[in-house]
């Protein structure tokens, strides 16, 4: 029997910093051992997010928080021009590890905000004022999590089939997750929703992450494959698409996991309403298309190898593995944010949002 009055099942974070120490649930262990790992150096913290051992932008952008300032907190320099041309170094270097995620610029954007207007106190309280940012960070995108997911609630009904692709919930996020959010409200709150995960190759993340998650907390959810998702949608078991996102610019257009696009489109033919989830930091209106978006090209062996036990493709076969794709606004049925639901037209509704 589930237990709908406890969020025990959430507490497991992507990210932690405890008794001095930073710590990262590696998931691409997940979901057949649940292993932390100590940071203990920027290379390391880099290697993390680069190697998806953190990943969900929320998270990453926890995780670059954190991150800065482990590299920080060694740190030998006693001048504050010095200091702050040393996180300049950081910043970069960091900020080049996953270039798509709007959450990792914007995590070092305010670490150096909070180092610049520290620059009346000593390295030291400079050093423990980063780790406070830091820490608020991390809170707050816990609080906006929630937020977004009551805000979510609102657009679905008890009872309804839910389409996910890639992982949106909790651990890709400080807690709740964002796309993933209104499932656990509603999951505490007897909504009883069937939630079917597509597996989102070629990393598998709605197969090993998202099915882990919704299982723990007793979610009825099924896994298919990425390419059965019109199947399910032709059969009328789904009634909303729900995705997290990476970045949304500001006519609406917005980057998510490789294949998000095509569920919306499939989904606009069936006419399934799809909502993205996006925390206002992902939201960056410098970016007026999603052709300004850069998207993140990986290694092609991810296609191949990295799941096997012998490659599925021969020798030397090339690929093309991109990480993301754009869903232009025309597919989006409503951007939820924590300050509430944005609606076509987004140049105008996401600007609002934006004003607070």
């Amino acid at each position: 029997m589930t237990d709908r009055s406890s969020a025990n099942h959430l507490e497991i974070a992507p990210v932690k910093y405890e008794n001095g120490q930073m710590m990262i649930l590696d998931q691409t262990l997940l979901p057949c051992e649940t292993v932390y790992i100590e940071i203990n150096t920027k290379e390391q913290v880099f290697e993390a997010i680069y190697k998806l051992r953190v990943r969900g932008a929320p998270a990453i952008g926890v995780a670059a928080a954190y991150g800065s300032y482990i590299a920080m907190r060694d740190s030998k320099t006693i001048n504050f021009e010095a200091f702050m041309a040393e996180y300049q170094q950081v910043k970069t270097y960091l900020a080049s590890s996953r270039p798509t995620a709007v959450n990792l610029s914007w995590a070092l954007d305010r670490m150096q905000s909070r180092i610049k207007n520290s620059s009346n106190l000593t390295i030291d309280q400079i050093k423990s004022a980063m780790l406070k940012e830091a820490e608020e960070i991390r809170q707050e995108d816990e609080r906006v999590c929630r937020q977004i997911g009551e805000n979510a609630l609102s657009l679905l009904k008890p009872g309804m089939g839910i389409l996910t692709h890639c992982n949106a919930g909790t651990i890709a996020t400080s807690k709740y997750g964002t796309a993933l959010a209104a499932i656990y409200l509603g999951q505490e709150r007897g909504y009883d929703f069937k939630v079917f995960a597509d597996e989102t190759r070629p990393l598998l993340q709605g197969a090993r992450l998202t099915t882990w998650e919704l299982s723990r907390f007793g979610v009825n959810v099924t896994l298919i494959c990425d390419n059965m998702a019109s199947i399910v949608m032709k059969n009328g078991w789904i009634n909303a698409v729900v995705v997290g996102c990476d970045r949304v610019a500001a006519n609406g257009d917005t980057a998510n996991k490789i294949g998000t696009s095509g569920v919306a489109i499939l989904a606009k033919n069936y006419g399934i309403p799809v909502y993205v989830h996006a925390p206002v930091s992902t939201i960056d209106l410098v970016t007026k298309t999603g052709e300004d978006i850069h998207i993140e090209l990986r290694d092609g062996s991810e296609i191949y190898r990295m799941w096997y036990a012998k490659d599925m493709a021969p020798a030397g076969v090339k690929t093309y593995n991109p990480a993301f794709d754009v869903t232009d606004a025309e597919y989006i049925t409503a951007i939820i944010t924590e300050r509430g639901i944005a609606y076509p037209p987004y140049t105008e509704s996401l600007a609002k949002i934006m004003k607070g």
